[in-house]
């Protein structure tokens, strides 16, 4: 369990035991609860803290010390309208992300960009494939995030490469890789 004290403190990224991860960049996560759902999950904010201390700690190196970000807790109502805004496609989606920069500008940036997660549809898909809501809302941020950060799954080649970082990412936390299901393909993913 996480202590109040750890939540009150930047999130600092810190080298591992393995030596593996050795930024030291401070991420400052503004984190908003827009749609009452999520008083259902009242550890939405820490979790996604966590999540986000973690790909700090192995992607430090890509971001500027002291950047920020916004989550957004929302609902389908909310990211659908955004969704047809900003993608043309009227329905519904997990999890939207908005670069604040340019790929090439990233590591100077001091906003990195706004993530959107929809609560009932987190619901739905964690239900719909036996994974628990906090793990699938955990891996929903650490993707949104990677979005921030310039990553993609356009392509199989962006698609494996964001996954495999995905799956690293969880394992840090104990989560099982989300796409243990290989009846779908890395495409037929990215297209949802």
């Amino acid at each position: 369990m996480i202590s109040f004290a750890e939540l009150c403190r930047p999130m600092i990224a810190t080298r591992a035991k393995d030596n593996k991860f050795i930024s030291m960049n401070t991420l400052y996560p503004d984190i908003e609860q827009e749609s009452p759902l999520w008083d259902a999950f009242p550890d939405a904010e820490a979790i996604a803290e966590r999540a986000l201390q973690i790909a700090g700690n192995k992607l430090g190196d890509q971001f500027r010390d002291g950047a920020e970000l916004s989550i957004l807790l929302s609902d389908d109502d909310h990211i659908r309208s955004v969704n047809q805004e900003w993608r043309g496609l009227d329905k519904p989606t997990n999890v939207l992300s908005f670069p604040a920069v340019e790929a090439h500008k990233i590591a100077t940036a001091p906003f990195l960009g706004d993530i959107i997660i929809a609560f009932e549809t987190i619901k739905r898909e964690a239900e719909s494939e036996h994974k628990d809501f906090a793990d699938h809302f955990t891996h929903l941020v650490i993707h949104g995030f990677l979005h921030l950060l310039g990553y993609d799954h356009i392509d199989d080649a962006d698609a494996e490469k964001m996954e495999s970082l995905e799956i690293e990412l969880l394992a840090e936390l104990n989560i099982p890789n989300p796409y243990h299901d290989e009846s779908s393909t890395i495409q037929d993913r990215a297209q949802s």
